[in-house]
C-alpha cells in the first residue's frame, strides 16, 4: 500500500475529489495547510506573501493503482494546458499497515486480519 499526499491549489480541489471519486477513489482525507515552494511565496508591490494557502489531500491506495491516482491528480489539479507555478506537489510513501478502528481489522501487505483487543 501507498499514501499519496497531493498538496493542490484551494480553487482546484473539488474538482481533483470529484475526479477522484469518478475514478473509483472516494476515500480522502482532507486539510487546509499553507506554505511555500520554490518561488519562495508571491511578492506583490512591497509585500512578501510566503505562506499560500493550499490543500494537502491523503489518499492510501494499493501499489498497483499509484500510478493512475497521481496520473488522475496531475491531470485534474493542473492549471492550463502546461501547468502554473504553485499548482502544486504530490508524494508517494510507503504504508506498512492500516487499522479500521470500527471493525478492527488490520490492513497489510499479508493481507487483512482481525486484531485481538
Amino acid at each position: 500500500m501507498l499514501m499519496i499526499r497531493a498538496i493542490v491549489r484551494p480553487e482546484k480541489v473539488d474538482f481533483v475529489m470529484e475526479t477522484l471519486m469518478a475514478e473509483g477513489f472516494p476515500a480522502v482525507t482532507k486539510m487546509s495547510v499553507a506554505g511555500r515552494g520554490k518561488q519562495r511565496g508571491i511578492k506583490i508591490g512591497d509585500i512578501t506573501y510566503d505562506e499560500i494557502p493550499k490543500e494537502l489531500l491523503l489518499i492510501v491506495v494499493p501499489d498497483n493503482d499509484k500510478d493512475l491516482v497521481v496520473k488522475t491528480i496531475i491531470q485534474s489539479a493542473r492549471t492550463g494546458e502546461k501547468g502554473a507555478f504553485g499548482d502544486g506537489k504530490i508524494f508517494v510513501s510507503p504504508v506498512l499497515e492500516v487499522y479500521t478502528v470500527s471493525s478492527g481489522v488490520k490492513e497489510s501487505t499479508a493481507g487483512p486480519e482481525e486484531v485481538k483487543i
